[in-house]
């Protein structure tokens, strides 16, 4: 059994990412250039910006976080939007969620200019995405596949079963899965709530996602032998052996399932680390966008 080190794997990614941006700037090129928007200070929120703006850092990138009180109104944020838009010293820009309630997220999404779209929220990305077109993809289904490229897991013809069907997770792991492409080409199944039978579908896959955000859910009665189980959930639980009171578990029963699995992702230490790898990798992208315009 393999453990799928996704630390391990974002480090060497962003050393990767870094080189390739040294030999930019000393050819006389700039620096990528995220920015980062964020309203109020909702705790999460702030570690994931603090989180972002460091690993900008060690990419060898330029960041800017746009903060903004929570009373800002909903046209004066898309008129931040849209200057964002059209700076084009901002190579890529992401958009905190949750937003107040008084500013519509899904007009806010749909305003982002697509090849500044690094969090792949963008309906029109989506839609890019589906029939095959270039986009920018969701961070944390794309941290997936990235770990299926780099751990050589075969994917072609492969039965895919994804556990969870959100928009950020779910549904565009599915389309990726399922994707003419190198990890892809799965024939996918999609469970959820009102699937039917869903033990024995998992007991089909040969490789699992699961993305449901329901600790221990996945037990080994679910997996067949020599499956490949990538574990997306991350859900804060109760814990008083620990100074904190609390610990990140996933989905998946890891003590358990790792005895019969080939390949698994730990919680922490798996999916999450190289969702953040993704938006590295996104806002380089878009850099190459932008300076070729």
């Amino acid at each position: 059994m393999t453990i799928i080190d996704g630390k391990a794997t974002a480090a060497s990614i962003k050393q990767e990412i870094a080189a390739e941006v040294e030999n930019i700037v000393n050819n006389g090129g700039r620096r990528p250039h995220l920015g980062i928007v964020i309203v109020g200070h909702d705790g999460g929120s702030e570690a994931y910006v603090g989180n972002a703006v460091k690993n900008c850092e060690v990419c060898g990138f330029d960041s800017t976080v746009f903060r903004n009180e929570e009373d800002i109104t909903e046209e004066e944020f898309m008129n931040l939007i849209e200057r964002l838009n059209n700076d084009p010293a901002i190579d890529g820009y992401i958009v905190q969620m949750p937003l107040p309630r008084h500013i519509d997220s899904d007009r806010v999404a749909a305003s982002i200019a697509i090849d500044k779209d690094v969090d792949g929220c963008n309906p029109a990305n989506i839609g890019r995405m589906v029939i095959g077109l270039p986009s920018f993809k969701p961070a944390t289904p794309s941290a997936v596949m990235e770990l299926l490229k780099r751990y050589n897991v075969e994917t072609r013809g492969k039965h895919a079963v994804v556990l969870g069907r959100s928009n950020i997770v779910g549904k565009p792991a599915a389309i990726m899965l399922m994707e003419k492409a190198t990890p892809g080409n799965c024939t996918v199944t999609v469970c959820h709530s009102a699937t039917k039978d869903l033990k024995e579908k998992c007991r089909e896959a040969d490789i699992i996602v699961a993305a449901l955000g329901q600790p221990g859910f996945v037990t080994a009665d679910m997996v067949k032998p020599g499956a490949v189980v990538m574990d997306v959930g991350t859900t804060r639980v109760p814990d008083p052996t620990r100074k904190s009171g609390s610990r990140l578990a996933g989905d998946v029963a890891f003590d358990e399932v790792a005895e019969i699995a080939s390949m698994i992702t730990p919680v922490p230490g798996g999916v999450g680390p190289m969702t953040i790898c993704s938006l590295m990798l996104n806002t380089l992208e878009a850099y190459r966008r932008n300076t070729a315009k």
